[in-house]
């Protein structure tokens, strides 16, 4: 199994569930930018379920040499990489804070994805699961830069999932909408839209294993976002939201 962001909350969480499952894998395979916190995870996972893991550094605001993924041999990736930024009142100008959003969430993970999907192509199986984001959805004041990021991503996992739909490969997209995680911590969150992490896991599992498409983590997400979708532009671009 290959983990792209693995110091994710969720993403170690699906990785327990799945090994709770009894599924098998020869390796898990941790993508990260903090080898620190996911050393950590890696012996956890070998202690408690004797699971062999490899850590490999990736950093997508940096030149990533894709010769070091010629070895990962897997049929499951999981994609957590994510970056929530500044707000829209504390970043739109900010051109960094900017570039890092879309960077991070969409023009250099994209080309990764693309890489292991190639690999899974070629093998003719697997199953790729993007963690988009309700944000994506329709574009709001609030976190529109963020927003745009995640909508271009899972116009992506659409777009790929149509191409490899006859190539034997599965692509997921999981909408977690409010996650009580630390890229969300100090935020102000309704508790009752919000899943915990194992929440999450629990839910992507059982769309893994029913190949869903499209999943909201909590279904009242999916209630939510098509009224905000179906609001007439006139009306919504007065709303703050």
């Amino acid at each position: 199994m290959i983990i792209l962001g693995s110091t994710s909350e969720v993403a170690q969480a699906f990785v327990e569930k799945a090994l709770q499952e009894g599924e098998k894998f020869e390796k898990v395979y941790l993508f990260t930018s903090n080898k620190e916190t996911t050393e950590r995870f890696a012996r956890h996972i070998d202690v408690k379920f004797l699971q062999q893991s490899e850590i490999i550094e990736l950093d997508l605001t940096k030149e990533i040499d894709y010769n070091i993924f010629e070895h990962i041999n897997s049929t499951l990736l999981f994609c957590a990489i994510g970056y929530l930024g500044e707000g829209t009142e504390e970043g739109l100008y900010d051109n960094r804070n900017t570039q890092q959003i879309i960077e991070i969430n969409y023009s250099k993970l994209v080309p990764v994805i693309n890489y292991f999907a190639h690999k899974f192509e070629n093998r003719r199986s697997g199953t790729i699961i993007g963690l988009s984001s309700v944000a994506g959805d329709r574009g709001r004041q609030s976190n529109f830069i963020y927003g745009s990021a995640k909508a271009a991503f899972t116009a992506y996992l659409s777009g790929l999932r149509n191409y490899l739909f006859d190539k034997k490969v599965h692509v997921m997209t999981i909408k977690p909408g409010f996650m009580a995680t630390k890229m969300t911590e100090g935020l102000p969150l309704n508790p009752k839209l919000t899943a915990s992490p194992k929440q999450a896991a629990d839910c992507i599992y059982k769309a893994f294993k029913k190949q869903k498409n499209t999943t909201y983590v909590l279904p009242i997400w999916g209630v939510i976002m098509m009224i905000i979708r179906n609001i007439p532009e006139f009306i919504f671009k007065k709303l703050k939201l």
